[in-house]
């Protein structure tokens, strides 16, 4: 069996320290913890776990934190969360059923990450991160901010899924570190513009986030899972703004970096249904509810996008236009997905009060 180093980087986390480490305290074989300036009980909590706990100097850094955690390591394989992060009792069997495999040669292996879920425990929306890695590899952390792991060779997409429970308030941290970066006169690589721009949208700074998009944009770099997202964000604001016109371009300029998905055709209808061309919302629609799910997509993904929003939002559409069949149709799909979803619940009795004003009529 393989041995694992869990290696993290904390700070005044003791609200969730101890719930994320119980998840998996029993998977891995060491705990490296790098405390960047805790002032609550973070460190105690951690101790409490038999942590082996270094402190490092917070330079506005993230990738300097995560590879000093990873110089730490001594097992075979190196893991790593944050702090509000949990690893679910299904996924806990999954990752000792992973570690007990006789022929693990991966040089990597990615995992899906849970971000937001429904209200019953489903992922809505979810990216691949690269989770555990072999620790002779020596794979380096980039990036002062929005860091990522740069891997190769021979890796395995498991279906081990870490999820996030986020507890403290978002703040504007990482946007303070680019506009100092930015201040100082640095120039920014693709991916930098890319997370600055996120920032900026965050924040709904929306006039500078779709300049800073277009920078990344019209750099004509960057992985092509960010400059798609780029695009769908951009429209965000550009909406936001009431400017419709670069709406609809930026969403369109998303198909010149890859086939079409589902989250775009989504977009685009809702952008037509919100001028009230039905025909056209319907077009993307039904596009939407047609096409085949990337296999192992490591961008984000929104699961309504591929299962029920298209069908809720084609009974709409079909509704609006005096075909009630094709209404009702797509009704009962959305129904089959999400049957507890709030408008799904709206158009069922919407339906049968319909149902009931025939009977009537009859």
């Amino acid at each position: 069996m393989i041995t694992v180093s869990l290696c993290m980087i904390v700070r005044d986390e003791e609200e969730t320290i101890g719930r994320c480490l119980s998840t998996v305290r029993d998977l891995v074989d060491e705990i490296i913890i790098v405390d960047t300036g805790s002032v609550d009980r973070t460190k105690e909590i951690c101790a409490s776990f038999d942590a082996r706990i270094f402190d490092f100097q917070w330079i506005n850094h993230f990738a300097a934190a995560r590879n000093y955690a990873f110089e730490k390591a001594r097992m075979d394989y190196i893991f790593w969360l944050d702090a509000d992060d949990v690893l679910e009792e299904v996924d806990r069997l999954r990752f000792q059923k992973l570690k007990e495999r006789q022929d693990f040669a991966f040089a990597y292996v990615s995992m899906p990450y849970h971000l937001t879920l429904d209200e019953k425990g489903q992922p809505i929306h979810y990216q691949r991160r690269n989770r555990l890695v072999r620790r002779q590899c020596q794979f380096v952390w980039h990036g002062a901010v929005h860091e990522y792991l740069e891997v190769s060779g021979n890796g395995l997409h498991s279906d081990i899924s870490i999820t996030h429970r986020k507890m403290k308030p978002y703040s504007d941290r990482n946007l303070q570190i680019y506009l100092n970066r930015k201040e100082r006169g640095e120039v920014f690589e693709p991916r930098d513009q890319y997370y600055f721009a996120n920032e900026l949208y965050d924040h709904e700074r929306n006039e500078k986030a779709a300049e800073q998009y277009q920078v990344f944009l019209d750099s004509g770099m960057g992985w092509v899972e960010d400059r798609i997202a780029a695009c769908y964000k951009q429209a965000t604001c550009y909406g936001r703004l009431n400017q419709p016109d670069k709406q609809i371009q930026s969403l369109v300029r998303s198909l010149a970096y890859d086939t079409p998905r589902a989250e775009l055709c989504c977009r685009l209808g809702a952008f037509f249904a919100d001028k009230l061309n039905f025909q056209q919302a319907i077009y993307w629609y039904r596009q939407a509810t047609m096409l085949e799910r990337p296999q192992e997509a490591m961008g984000m993904t929104d699961e309504s996008a591929w299962t029920w929003l298209p069908h809720l939002q084609l009974c709409y559409c079909y509704d609006r236009i005096g075909d009630i069949i094709k209404a009702k149709i797509h009704h009962e799909m959305a129904k089959m997905y999400n049957p507890n979803h709030p408008s799904v619940l709206y158009n069922e009795a919407y339906f049968a009060g319909r149902n009931e004003q025939h009977s009537s009529a009859q």
